[in-house]
């Protein structure tokens, strides 16, 4: 009976994540220009729904890296922009992301 090798998962986590970060760096970038054109009430269909992708997309991957509170964080964007509810706020929308982005950028490979 073998054992897991818990610094080979870590490894292969680490490479996984260096390999996605890219992509997810822009699906950041595309939740920070919906916030912004939230903020100047001029959010477009189109910027809502790949805002609602993006945050589908991170909600779907952060969790397997470590970061169950950018999964959450992802999530509640997803249904903002999913459902554009009048009862967040720009900058509530504004201050996920800016979070959502802080946990990214500080997880270690």
């Amino acid at each position: 009976m073998s054992t897991p090798q818990q610094p080979d998962l870590t490894s292969a986590l680490d490479r996984m994540w260096l390999q996605f970060r890219p992509q997810m760096e822009e699906r950041l970038t595309t939740l920070e220009a919906a916030a912004n054109a939230l903020a100047a009430n001029a959010l477009s269909p189109s910027e809502c729904a790949a805002a609602a992708s993006a945050a589908h997309k991170l909600a779907g991957v952060l969790g397997t890296f470590g970061l169950a509170r950018g999964t959450d964080l992802a999530r509640q964007l997803e249904l903002y922009y999913s459902a554009v509810s009048t009862s967040a706020s720009a900058q509530y929308i504004e201050s996920l992301t800016a979070e959502l982005r802080s946990l990214i950028a500080n997880r270690k490979a």
